[in-house]
């Protein structure tokens, strides 16, 4: 029996789940009473006699949902929370929670396939060029350990860890302006305040930039200002957009869409393995506070891949050709691409019925014709190796 404080009965216990949030169902049926509803029917009825909400990016969690509410806690099983009004929350006495660098490894996989596509579509070697990482948290750091395995001239832009730890690591986004070729944005999305990134890809980002690099936008759509980014296109200021996150989604920009290289809805993070975790980190969270006893809670269900050994053979081709082939076999965001193209409209359907993506240590190569080096590369992208 889980210990439950005298004030709080749990047989009597409100959740409000969001239904697209995979492997929760069945995790709090024992000691509450549960209701699923798309994050856009949590209105402020339903939240009206809740304990506790489950949440996505698409619930506001704002004063006019929850003024007046029994809502003790909200967990977001997400790295963002700028759908949640925070000042709001501890004026109100509402606790509440994310999940930092629970998909992580998932955007480190999407940037690694997205990095090995622009590399096959334009030509490039990667080990040639230098990329600059806006942001380094868990995600951030992730993606400059790959781009550092590719051989790539990494630079760091981060104030709030330059101000914490030095700049001894860290360069400043003038400088990121003026040498990367391609630059990839990992930062939260922050309205105001010194560290604000709202529409940090703004006009004057956009006219500062000298290599006329390709920026990737995987991170919060509001980071980018779309007005922006299409002037910039146009007039070549960049050479290309990779975007993952928009503004007002679901309704984007199709302009923007049109032009943009590769074009996914707000998917980057989707692999099984970090929804799984932001799912088990919402439930331990709860769980936590309310002291529901579930703290060792796992999600069940994280389906395996049909296949997850194949063959790699590496004969007469590069270092960056055999790593391309072994991360565009298990992810390769083109396939995303083209779904969303197909019908863009569809952007929330796509997000809640995404098919089944497993990250890097889910896989086994079988190699052949592969020297110990790059081998050595694929193993610290999470790949297993056979051994013979």
């Amino acid at each position: 029996m889980p210990y439950v404080p005298m004030w709080f009965n749990y047989k009597t216990m409100k959740i409000i789940i969001d239904d697209k949030i995979p492997y929760i169902r069945g995790a709090f049926e024992s000691v509450a009473e549960v209701v699923y509803l798309p994050g856009s029917k949590t209105t402020p009825e339903v939240a009206k006699d809740a304990d506790a909400i489950v949440t996505r990016t698409r619930t506001i969690c704002n004063e006019k949902l929850l003024a007046g509410s029994s809502v003790k806690f909200i967990a977001t099983a997400t790295i963002g929370y700028d759908h949640i009004d925070t000042d709001y929350c501890d004026i109100a006495g509402i606790k509440w929670t994310n999940a930092p660098g629970c998909n992580s490894k998932s955007v480190e996989q999407y940037i690694a396939s997205t990095l090995m596509v622009l590399a096959e579509r334009k030509n490039l070697q990667l080990k040639d060029l230098c990329i600059g990482v806006v942001g380094v948290g868990n995600v951030g750091s992730k993606v400059a350990r790959i781009c550092d395995l590719f051989g790539m001239k990494v630079l760091l832009n981060d104030p709030p860890r330059e101000r914490a730890e030095g700049s001894a690591a860290f360069v400043s986004i003038k400088q990121v302006m003026e040498e990367a070729d391609i630059i990839t944005l990992h930062v939260p999305l922050n309205m105001k305040g010194e560290d604000a990134t709202f529409h940090l890809g703004s006009e004057e980002f956009f006219s500062g930039l000298t290599h006329k690099p390709i920026l990737i936008n995987s991170c919060r759509g509001e980071v980018v200002d779309t007005l922006a980014v299409k002037a910039a296109l146009k007039s070549y200021q960049i050479s290309g957009f990779v975007c993952d996150c928009w503004e007002n989604e679901p309704d984007i920009d199709m302009e923007l869409l049109a032009m943009s290289e590769i074009a996914t809805p707000h998917i980057a993070g989707y692999s099984k393995d970090g929804k799984a975790t932001g799912t088990q980190m919402s439930v331990h969270a709860i769980s936590q506070f309310f002291h529901l006893g579930l703290d060792n809670w796992q999600p069940l269900g994280v389906e395996l891949p049909a296949n997850p050994v194949f063959e790699l053979n590496g004969s007469g081709l590069s270092e960056q050709k055999i790593v391309s082939k072994a991360i565009l076999a298990t992810y390769d965001t083109t396939n995303d691409d083209s779904d969303f193209r197909r019908d863009p409209t569809q952007f929330e359907q796509l997000r809640g019925d995404y098919p089944v993506r497993r990250e890097f240590p889910a896989f086994m190569i079988a190699p052949k014709n592969i020297g110990a080096v790059t081998l050595e590369v694929l193993k610290k992208l999470g790949f297993n190796v056979q051994t013979t």
